[in-house]
């Protein structure tokens, strides 16, 4: 898998308008009414990584996920990034 371009990235943001580029990654912020609500959410995000092969960095604090995605291999962001990250989006 490539690393996508700065121009590549910026053309294909606005399909997930939810996330946003920081520092070479994608990130997007999760909140919930309670603890219970948000781990249920990050055990589906875990199924659907699976599912795609693409494990997300993330971050929990009581009702509050961060997730960060980014291609290790690639040392960038990828085509698989905004793949997981729409697929995220179709969890909410």
């Amino acid at each position: 898998m490539d690393k996508l371009t700065s121009s590549e990235i910026a053309e294909r943001l606005p399909r997930v308008p939810d996330w946003r580029l920081d520092q070479n990654k994608l990130k997007r912020d999760f909140a919930f009414e309670d603890f219970v609500e948000a781990f249920g959410f990050m055990s589906r995000v875990a199924i659907l990584a699976e599912k795609h092969n693409h494990h997300p960095e993330w971050f929990n604090v009581y009702n509050k996920v961060t997730i960060e995605l980014t291609t290790h291999d690639a040392s960038g962001i990828t085509a698989r990034d905004f793949a997981l990250a729409a697929s995220i989006d179709g969890l909410r």
